[in-house]
């Protein structure tokens, strides 16, 4: 769950990287890679980086807890 928590972070920061340089410069990097905002490889990007920011939202819901980026440290007990 910890990998996808950080892959789902690093692609919302994308996301949000986007979105600021479509506000302040009018420039829309991904329909920029992909020639177009409707085109296949737009669609596909912004479907997964929603997928990731859904994930954001419901990780700490189904875990029971806040949201984790590291790993648990191992004690004596627990091995």
């Amino acid at each position: 769950m910890v990998i996808a928590n950080i892959i789902s972070y690093v692609l919302v920061l994308v996301g949000a990287l986007n979105w600021g340089l479509f506000g302040f410069f009018n420039f829309n990097l991904v329909s920029w890679i992909f020639q177009g905002p409707r085109t296949v490889g737009s669609i596909i990007v912004y479907s997964i980086i929603t997928l990731a920011a859904v994930w954001l939202i419901i990780s700490p819901i189904i875990s029971g807890h806040g949201l984790r980026l590291k790993m648990r440290e191992q004690t004596a007990e627990n091995q």
